[in-house]
Order: structure tokens, then C-alpha cells, then sequence
């Protein structure tokens, strides 16, 4: 029987031949000798974590040659999501991308038993076939594998920004808009609301997410974004359209949205016009709803074609769309052509949406509290009967 041989590798001839022909990291290259032959793994770690960053090792096969002839010694005593952040260094060397897909894969079986460390695993894997194997499909897969589990993860682990980077950019390229726009906002999230981000990316994101929140059908909820930091990056620059725009989107002003769209060089929003002109109905429908206390939500059919710039006829079917979507709660009257509306959708409010809901809540305070002077006032002569 024929007796197989494993290749064995000698750590100290390996780190001893780095320190001759790398004079710049001979020091580093001691200290890693240093630590592991005392064994101090973690301390290892945190050193291999700061030395796979330096720049004179991103070029060639530096890093893959560390992972082979010296990290693969120890891998079983590194924390496996640590062992993973070293890896995303070292797959960036590999010219073959269907040979870091594999590497990435053999990594998987050694990280299983880790949640976080196994989804970025697949995150990485997932980054390969969207930019440079432009292999969506099986992107999907790894999105849909992954979308759960991290939706029931405890917290914000150190994985869910890369993945909803992933998401975002996948979706951008394949759709739906809506869920580009859902993942986006969360990569903010994850990346300190973008100021994690280059000024360049952080104005060229906001201003996919102002396209995207007025053109995705299915995106109602405007004023999260509104509120959210990313659009200042778009203030002063010649894209500050974009902000004008969500803005009239969102509060359903049809005049202004036809004006701001007018001077917008995207042709998406010429080609989506009735889509769009829908969309800014509903919500203006919304906003006539909200604006108004809950005895006065009776909305005749004159009314809401007036503000929403609709034919008269095409208002019932614009109010049946928004029951369907949930956007509101009620009943038409046909024979009357009214529409008593009972709940609104809770949306992000701005600073004067705000402001009226609170001087409506002071409202209602004064009538509450008229309602218990009544009472008062009538207890004794209740008591007397």
C-alpha cells in the first residue's frame, strides 16, 4: 500500500526568510515568530489583524502566501470571525475569482460553528459574484440564505453592514427599487447614518436613494429619508434637486413635482409618469387625511381630484388602491361620492407635521380636560338622584 505525504510546514524557516528579504517589516516579521512560538494566540491574532493591512503586503500573493505558510498553522486557535477579517484581506489577491469563490467555500466548513463569522463567509462569497463574476442568481441565493438569519440576530453584529451592502447593490442592478431602497437605508445605518463614507459615495448614495424613494411604486414612507443625515451631502451641489423633489413627493404637491422634474436630466422619471402621478395622489391623499382632525376626515370626490390633480372619475379607483395597499383605513360612499377615511398610516413626520400634531394634541388636552370639569361640576347632582 502506497503511503501518502503531507506536505509540513516549517513556520520559523518561513518568518526567518521574511525577515531577510523584508528589511521595512523584519520587525513585525520577529514579533509574529516571537508570539507564536510562545503560543500567546490571541495576541497573534490582533498582530496578523494589523500586519495583512500594511501596504507593502497588498501586492502579489503576500497574503496568500502568509494564509499557506503560516496562518493555516494556527487557524483552529483564531476566533473565527477574527480568522474571516483576516480573510477578506487575502481574497482580494486571488487573479482567479472562481479560485477565491472555492477558498472561500473550504474557510465555510472551517467557520460553521459561528454564525457571524459563516455569514460574512457568504457575504464575501456573495461581493465575488456580483462584481466580478456577475453571477446574480447565485448572489440571490446568498442573500435570501442570509436575510433571516441576520433579521433574527440579537443586535447589530459587525457583519449586517457588509450584507446590506451587498443587498443594496444587488438590488440596484437586478430590482426591485424597493428593496434597494430598505437595504440602503440600513448600509446607512450601519455605516454611522454614511459619515463612514467618502464624500464622493455619501453624495452619489443619497442621491440613488432620492431617485429611488420617488420611483419605487411600492415606497410610501418618505419621510425617513427626509430626516435622515445622507441628504445634506446633496445641499450646495448641482444634485440639491433631488432633495426638492422627495420633498414634494412626499407631501404630494403635484405642481411642484412637475416643476422640479421638468429641469431633472433622469429620464426614469419622464418614463414612469403615470406610475408616478398615482403615487403622488396617494400620498397626497395622505396628507389631505392626516392634515384634518378625525371629525372632519370626510373627503368628497371634488375635493381630492382638486389637490390631486386627478380626473374626477379616477378618484374612486385612487382611493380603493390606497385601502389596498393599507395606506389608509375607511368606506366610500358612492351614491354621496365621499370618502370617510378613520386611520392614516404612521409615517416619520418632518418639523411641521410635527407642529400640527402637537397643536392638535393641545386641542384635544383642552377638550379632555373641559370633559373632566364637566364631570366634576356634575357628580354632586348625579349623587343626589
Amino acid at each position: 500500500m502506497a503511503s501518502v505525504k503531507f506536505a509540513v510546514i516549517d513556520v520559523n524557516d518561513f518568518l526567518s526568510k521574511k525577515q531577510a528579504s523584508d528589511p521595512d517589516l523584519a520587525a513585525d516579521w520577529a514579533k509574529l515568530e516571537e508570539l507564536y512560538n510562545k503560543k500567546l494566540w490571541h495576541q497573534l491574532t490582533l498582530k496578523v489583524q494589523d500586519l495583512v493591512i500594511h501596504p507593502s503586503l497588498q501586492a502579489n500573493d503576500n497574503l496568500i502566501q502568509l494564509y499557506n505558510n503560516f496562518i493555516t498553522t494556527f487557524e483552529n486557535k483564531i476566533n473565527p470571525l477574527s480568522l474571516v477579517e483576516i480573510i477578506v484581506h487575502v481574497v482580494n489577491q486571488y487573479t482567479n475569482k472562481k479560485d477565491a469563490v472555492a477558498f472561500l467555500e473550504k474557510v465555510e466548513a472551517k467557520v460553521k460553528m459561528n454564525d457571524e463569522a459563516l455569514a460574512l463567509c457568504k457575504v464575501l462569497q456573495g461581493q465575488i459574484y456580483l462584481e466580478h463574476l456577475n453571477d446574480l442568481d447565485s448572489t440571490e441565493k446568498i442573500i435570501e440564505q442570509l436575510e433571516g438569519t441576520l433579521e433574527d440576530a440579537d443586535g447589530v453584529t459587525p457583519v449586517h453592514g457588509r450584507f446590506y451592502k451587498l443587498a443594496s447593490e444587488y438590488y440596484r442592478v437586478r430590482g426591485p427599487m424597493g428593496r434597494y431602497y430598505r437595504a440602503a437605508l440600513r448600509y446607512l445605518g450601519c455605516a454611522g447614518g454614511g459619515a463612514q463614507l467618502d464624500e464622493s459615495e455619501r453624495r452619489a448614495c443619497a442621491l440613488r436613494l432620492a431617485l429611488a424613494a420617488v420611483l419605487a411604486p411600492d415606497v410610501y414612507e418618505l419621510g425617513e429619508l427626509l430626516a435622515h443625515p445622507i441628504l445634506e451631502s446633496l445641499e450646495g451641489t448641482p444634485d440639491a434637486w433631488a432633495c426638492e423633489l422627495v420633498k414634494a413627493v412626499a407631501s404630494g404637491d403635484v405642481v411642484a413635482f412637475e416643476k422640479i422634474r421638468a429641469q431633472s436630466p433622469y429620464q426614469e422619471l419622464h418614463r414612469a409618469d403615470r406610475q408616478l402621478r398615482q403615487k403622488i395622489a396617494i400620498l397626497c391623499l395622505m396628507e389631505m387625511a392626516f392634515n384634518r382632525t378625525s371629525s372632519q376626515r370626510k373627503l368628497t370626490f371634488a375635493e381630492i381630484a382638486r389637490e390631486a390633480k386627478v380626473p374626477l372619475d379616477e378618484v374612486e379607483l385612487l382611493v380603493m388602491k390606497a385601502l389596498a395597499e393599507k395606506l389608509i383605513r375607511g368606506h366610500i360612499d358612492q351614491v354621496s361620492q365621499t370618502v370617510n377615511v378613520s386611520w392614516v398610516r404612521a409615517r416619520a413626520l418632518g418639523k411641521s407635521g410635527a407642529g400640527a400634531l402637537a397643536k392638535r394634541l393641545d386641542v384635544w388636552c383642552s377638550a379632555a380636560a373641559g370633559a373632566a370639569d364637566l364631570l366634576a361640576n356634575a357628580t354632586p347632582d348625579i349623587l343626589t338622584l
